[in-house]
């Protein structure tokens, strides 16, 4: 097991998007990171890039984190790699390859996308926790934390994709879970709750949602930007929520304020 003296943070689905904008942002304050992503290796490896631009350093993990043996590999080859595991965000999501109906959502799709949004990243938190706490009783890594992202689809009805604000409304649960059974070794959990974020995921709306945020739908008139997610994990990384666990963070340019 190699030892660093630099805290390392694996972010799943970091080849692109929300995950590469929170490993820019991370290497910019001095951490390494792990990329994990499925498939493609060119964007992981144009993260890496990125991420060494930036003055960090880090190793790519190709692994899907809805199959046990994967998420068990991609957690030996980060100690193997760095000796220690000071945060993990559980980035990886994907929507419907369909939208449909809820009165036509099929079971492999809401399966599909339960097992990558909600029931990996539930088990490869419980794998990481595990870790964490021997870490934490070596006196390896002090405080380490957890990330979830989640979406403002947690409470906002799209019934043409209930299978993505099913699985959010459950990484809000699984966030408040972790939380409470965590809090005692000393690591605190997190949900951050994106809005609409400019993304190769929402590029295929656009045009939808160009329009509603002309029309108003956030008071911040503007597209998030992945960077937005990055600062708001970079403050929970660096330590600035010492007294906050199980919390909530919005970064949707005001979506959740109900207004008449």
């Amino acid at each position: 097991m190699t030892k660093t003296e630099k805290k390392i943070a694996i972010i799943t689905g970091s080849g692109r998007g929300i995950g590469r904008g929170i490993a820019i942002q991370l290497a910019r304050v001095g951490w390494n990171v792990v990329i994990n992503d499925l498939g493609n290796p060119e964007p992981p490896r144009e993260t890496l890039e990125l991420v060494q631009a930036e003055g960090g350093d880090g190793i790519i993990v190709l692994a899907d984190i809805t199959l046990a043996v994967d998420r068990e590999r991609l957690v030996n080859e980060t100690l193997s790699s760095f000796g220690r595991i000071d945060l993990l965000v559980n980035n990886a999501g994907i929507g419907p390859r369909q939208r449909l109906d809820i009165l036509e959502t099929s079971e492999q799709s809401m399966n599909e996308v339960l097992a990558v949004n909600l029931i990996g990243p539930f088990f490869l938190t419980q794998l990481v926790a595990r870790k964490m706490i021997e870490l934490v009783d070596q006196k390896v890594v002090e405080h380490p934390r957890i990330v979830n992202i989640g979406s403002i689809s947690a409470f906002t009805s799209s019934t043409s994709r209930a299978e993505y604000c099913i699985s959010k409304a459950g990484v809000a649960m699984t966030t408040i879970l972790y939380a409470d059974r965590l809090a005692k070794h000393g690591i605190n959990v997190y949900e951050i709750r994106p809005g609409i974020i400019e993304t190769p995921m929402t590029a295929v709306v656009k045009d939808k949602y160009d329009k509603l945020i002309a029309e108003g739908i956030t008071p911040i008139q503007r597209w998030g930007q992945p960077e937005d997610i990055g600062k708001a994990i970079t403050a929970i990384a660096e330590g600035y929520l010492p007294f906050s666990t199980g919390e909530v963070i919005n970064v949707d340019g005001g979506f959740h304020i109900q207004r008449l």
